[in-house]
């Protein structure tokens, strides 16, 4: 509830500091004293944008404080949600600087205009004619029926799988989207895989290949020189093998001679065993040697291969295309991988559609148990207000897609004279029938649901007598579970609260100023009576006054 409201340097208010009690507060004054300054101040620090011709002295700063306990309204989690601290009192204000500057906060911590419309839309419902017009939008009337219908749970829940439903989904088209745009690359991807895993480059020695390569290619120059060589140790006259022979004789008569030569003799000894074991080598390999057109062609083939991949892939070793390889193997294995998501994505879609469709149908089914008891409750409040032939026709249809409350379209009629037609609300109902129709709706609200403070403004417009007497007494029975302002002319919804305040306008030297006063019992008959009589109080109307308070 709303127990304390600062107001300085606003319009004509210079200063106003003032405290509400719980139940019904009345607030009165005569056309033009600023009842509609007191609404607009409380307006700003409810979260709404400033209005600067609203500052009254420029040069100084305008601030607007409202104090509220919040103790019963759950309202714990939104101060997490926004990194707040929680008090039971809490404190909204709001600062506009003479630099032009607004700030606003709350319990002292700055906050942007956002966060504080939003704490104080669940505190506080400034009710104008205006805002009688949020009777003819959908929301509104769902909210109505599923305050009846205790749908709040089963709506959260639906919410919640809603907003889940649409985010698997966006995931879904951006994996159908990412498969699609995929597909080309994939193609080509997976045709050069192929042609990289068809040559096995794991076992590929580039070294080894070519070596062979080179040595099939020229057997016959190969064989030719082997035959050569052997024939330059293995000569009779010529050879090394020889002459080395020669050698050794020559050095073994120079050895008996002096020992100076042996040194020469064993070297000369060396070479003939290393000449001896080279042209057994050589005879090895001579024998090994063979033409092999059809192992020469495979290798040609090979190393073919491989050139025309070092140059499609700007390589220059076969690791460089076993990384390349790697990498191919990865992007198809992506698409892959995106089709698998996708399965998953589509099987988690159609569990949350039957979670939809189970949460929908319970809401229906509560929302179509309460939609009679609705209509008896609005016609018998309606006829108490002097509506006796209102009449209300509301209809549940099914909707093939999922909305934001379920999956029903709400159609609300309404046909205020006998033999009328049943039309909207908006084109069957004038202003006055649409206030009257939108506090039965309220009062219908309060015995199902906490709801914030609320403040009537002049909603009895249009009203007198007896009709004004029961909507004094709808507001009394709604002030029983929550804090009610009622700003009104009419004497028999005024003698209705707990309290009553007055808006005046009073002289303060060279200007005017707006102040709010809260009324003695004294104070109170006397403004009922001048509510009844006008300015000169006659000792009838105290009496009558009088009467209506007792």
């Amino acid at each position: 509830m709303l127990s304390e409201l600062y107001i300085k340097n606003y319009a004509l208010i210079d200063y106003l500091h003032v405290q509400f009690d719980s139940g019904l507060t009345i607030i009165t004054g005569e056309t033009g004293a600023g009842k509609s300054v007191l609404l607009s101040g409380l307006g700003l620090v409810l979260g709404r944008r400033v209005d600067f011709s609203h500052i009254n002295d420029i040069t100084k700063k305008c601030i607007i404080e409202a104090v509220f306990n919040i103790d019963n309204f759950n309202l714990k989690s939104f101060f997490e949600t926004n990194d707040l601290d929680f008090e039971t009192h809490t404190i909204l204000r709001r600062e506009v600087l003479p630099s032009g500057k607004s700030r606003a906060y709350i319990n002292d911590s700055p906050v942007n205009l956002s966060i504080l419309s939003a704490l104080g839309e669940q505190l506080i419902d400034v009710h104008s004619q205006q805002q009688t017009l949020e009777l003819i939008s959908d929301d509104f009337q769902f909210q109505v029926l599923d305050s009846l219908a205790k749908n709040y749970n089963s709506i959260q829940r639906y919410q919640q799988l809603l907003k889940l439903y649409k985010t698997t989904q966006k995931k879904l088209i951006e994996l159908n989207n990412l498969k699609s745009k995929s597909q080309k690359d994939m193609d080509y991807n997976s045709f050069l895989l192929n042609e990289l895993m068809e040559v096995n480059l794991h076992s590929i020695d580039m070294e080894s290949l070519e070596m062979e390569y080179n040595s099939l290619n020229n057997v016959e120059l190969i064989q030719s020189e082997l035959s050569l060589a052997i024939q330059i140790i293995s000569s009779e006259d010529l050879g090394v093998a020889s002459n080395l022979l020669k050698l050794k004789q020559v050095f073994y008569k120079l050895t008996d001679i002096s020992s100076a030569y042996q040194p020469f003799s064993d070297r000369i000894q060396s070479a003939s065993i290393e000449i001896s074991d080279i042209f057994s080598e050589i005879e090895f390999e001579q024998s090994k040697v063979d033409t092999n057109p059809s192992r020469l062609s495979q290798i040609d083939y090979i190393l073919q291969r491989i050139n025309n991949l070092f140059s499609k892939h700007n390589a220059n070793s076969v690791q460089e295309l076993i990384v390349i390889q790697s990498e191919l193997e990865s992007k198809v294995d992506s698409l892959a991988s995106i089709e698998s998501s996708i399965i998953l994505t589509e099987k988690a879609l159609r569990s949350l559609v039957k979670q939809l469709d189970d949460e929908s149908i319970k809401i229906h089914e509560k929302r179509k148990s309460v939609v009679s008891k609705l209509v008896t409750k609005l016609e018998t409040i309606l006829s108490d207000l002097g509506m006796s032939s209102a009449r209300f026709k509301i209809s549940l249809n099914p909707s093939d897609s999922f909305l934001n409350n379920g999956k029903d379209y709400l159609e609300f009629l309404f046909n205020a004279n006998k033999g009328g037609q049943f039309l909207p609300i908006k084109k069957a109902a004038s202003g006055g029938e649409l206030s009257r129709i939108m506090l039965a709706v309220k009062y219908i609200i309060s015995k199902y649901q906490k709801l914030p403070t609320i403040m009537f403004d002049e909603i009895d417009t249009g009203l007198s007598g007896e009709i004004a007497h029961k909507m004094g007494d709808i507001m009394n029975q709604m002030s029983l579970s929550m804090q009610v302002f009622s700003i009104t002319h009419l004497p028999q919804i005024a003698v209705k609260g707990k309290s009553h305040f007055k808006v005046f306008k009073k002289n303060a030297g060279k200007s005017t100023v707006i102040s709010l006063k809260k009324l003695s019992k004294e104070e109170r008959l006397v403004e009922i009576a001048q509510m009844l009589g006008g300015e000169q109080v006659s000792d009838s109307a105290i009496a009558h006054a009088q009467q209506l308070l007792n």
